[in-house]
């Protein structure tokens, strides 16, 4: 990979924000968890569960993201494997994904699929049960 090309660029930006993406990932999983110890303490169960699961929510769409990322970075290393590289085919990651983009129905089905997805699963719904045994 020539790293000063466009396409080299590219890669190495979205390689970074695809890692950014998984460590925020980590800090909100984290964030699950200071919430549920929450509630062992100082905030009532009912808000625990709503915090729980907006923290899901929060992170099936950052993982979406992160999702459309990977693609794109897999699309730019096969042009990259291409010799010499397609010119013009650099920096069109929201051109590409403008085109395929549907309305609020779909990307609603996209952030579902990611909240599905086991990485992202775990450990809403164990933390959301520690909180349910909790509430009884």
């Amino acid at each position: 990979m020539e790293p000063s090309s466009p396409l080299g660029h590219e890669w190495a930006t979205l390689q970074q924000d695809h890692e950014r993406h998984e460590r925020t990932a980590a800090g909100i999983k984290i964030a699950a968890v200071v919430v549920t110890a929450a509630g062992f303490v100082a905030v009532p169960e009912w808000a625990s569960v709503l915090l729980l699961g907006t923290l899901w929510i929060q992170e099936a769409m950052l993982r979406t993201v992160q999702g459309r990322l990977g693609d794109r970075l897999l699309l730019v290393e096969s042009l990259l494997a291409k010799t010499p590289p397609p010119a013009g085919e650099a920096y069109r990651f929201h051109t590409a994904w403008n085109a395929q983009r549907g309305g609020v129905a779909s990307l609603l089905v996209e952030y579902l699929r990611s909240a599905l997805r086991p990485t992202v699963l775990f450990p809403y719904p164990a933390l959301m049960a520690i909180v349910a045994i909790l509430m009884l």
